[in-house]
């Protein structure tokens, strides 16, 4: 490897362990006080509809930590297969198993196996199910063609290779299959400082 791979390499390691970091601790305390719009408040702000955070499990709607709403326009049909990028405490994927019933399946993919265990155990106290695996959304631990449709909620922006998650989500979609997604866009170039600051990237 180069100096530069190496050096890309080496701060994509930290910025892991910060987006972990971070957001297990929105998990953990959601009342705390974070520079980032989380949980109802900012699922309101985004759209949610109330009956939705209702019928959620409030540990679920108190670690929302997205920046925006994907449901808005996935148009989710009964009996798809979903694949949430970045699932988190699972709100976006128990929305999203609601909406594809029964004969549906969500599949969650996070960086941290604990969001994975709290996000299924929040789908089932809502009497639904999803897969999670834990995995980078670099490399989707998902074999080709085999979701209907991808959701993600502000996870994108967090990765140094986004060509290669888009790369990854259109290989695991099926033919005709259709992306959701809600992110963060820079309309300029970001400097260096905060290019080389993980506590940044990661928020």
């Amino acid at each position: 490897m180069t100096d530069a791979a190496d050096a890309q390499a080496s701060l994509e390691a930290v910025l892991k362990d910060e987006i972990i970091r971070m957001y297990q601790d929105v998990a953990d305390n959601p009342e705390g006080d974070f520079h980032f719009y989380h949980g109802r408040e900012a699922a309101e702000l985004f759209g949610y509809a109330p009956e939705w955070l209702d019928r959620a499990p409030a540990g679920a709607v108190a670690s929302f930590a997205g920046v925006g709403n994907p449901h808005e326009r996935a148009g989710l049909q009964p009996g798809e297969t979903v694949l949430d990028l970045g699932s988190g405490a699972g709100l976006d994927a128990i929305i999203a198993s609601w909406r594809v019933g029964p004969t549906g399946k969500v599949v969650g993919v996070d960086l941290n196996p604990s969001m994975c265990l709290k996000a299924q155990a929040h789908a089932a106290a809502t009497g639904t199910t999803m897969e999670c695996h834990e995995g980078r959304m670099e490399e989707i631990p998902l074999p080709d063609g085999c979701v209907d449709v991808v959701i993600s909620n502000g996870v994108i922006n967090l990765s140094f290779r986004k060509r290669r998650v888009l790369e990854e989500m259109y290989r695991v979609l099926k033919p005709g299959g259709r992306i959701s997604i809600t992110d963060i866009v820079s309309a300029k170039q970001l400097s260096q400082s905060i290019v080389n600051d993980p506590k940044l990237w990661a928020s």
